[in-house]
């Protein structure tokens, strides 16, 4: 499978919102993002962007879902899930609260998602963020079945 990468910038924190509004519209039930990177690096902040402009919401209440390990989000395009796995001792405990099957039939955005082992979707989109001199950046992992949407990304 080939992979196609792309590395933004993310300077400013509206850099971030941007990035995710745009994935906001894009997005499909059963699509996955996978958001690796260090704490402080910028996964819960584009999460929290995306889940608001996908509700075209900026005063949406997003909870950091680091103690609950999921939050979950009704919409009429699809539920969305946001997990936060940093906690997880172990891939199992994921899926009691039903991961396997939301991953099938709604919009999951996974952080930390080596925690689920070999239990993470595999055609998941891999974003990592990272923190350099300059800002924050992400690269965009897409594997073939996501290039014909990230190609349509205004970066």
């Amino acid at each position: 499978m080939t992979t196609k990468t792309i590395e933004i910038p993310l300077l400013q924190e509206t850099d971030t919102a941007a990035l995710a509004a745009q994935f906001a519209t894009m997005l499909e039930r059963g699509d996955s993002l996978l958001l690796d990177g260090p704490i402080g690096a910028g996964k819960s902040a584009f999460s929290r962007a995306l889940i608001r402009a996908r509700f075209e919401n900026d005063r949406l209440e997003v909870p950091s879902p680091t103690f609950t390990l999921v939050q979950t989000y009704t919409h009429d395009d699809g539920d969305i899930w946001h997990c936060d796995l940093y906690r997880l001792t172990h891939p199992d405990e994921i899926f009691e609260l039903g991961l396997e099957e939301a991953v099938s039939d709604s919009i999951c955005l996974i952080e930390w998602p080596e925690r689920l082992g070999n239990g993470a979707p595999a055609d998941g989109l891999r974003l990592v963020f990272s923190v350099r001199d300059q800002g924050h950046h992400v690269a965009i992992h897409a594997p073939a079945n996501w290039h014909t949407r990230i190609e349509r990304l205004d970066v």
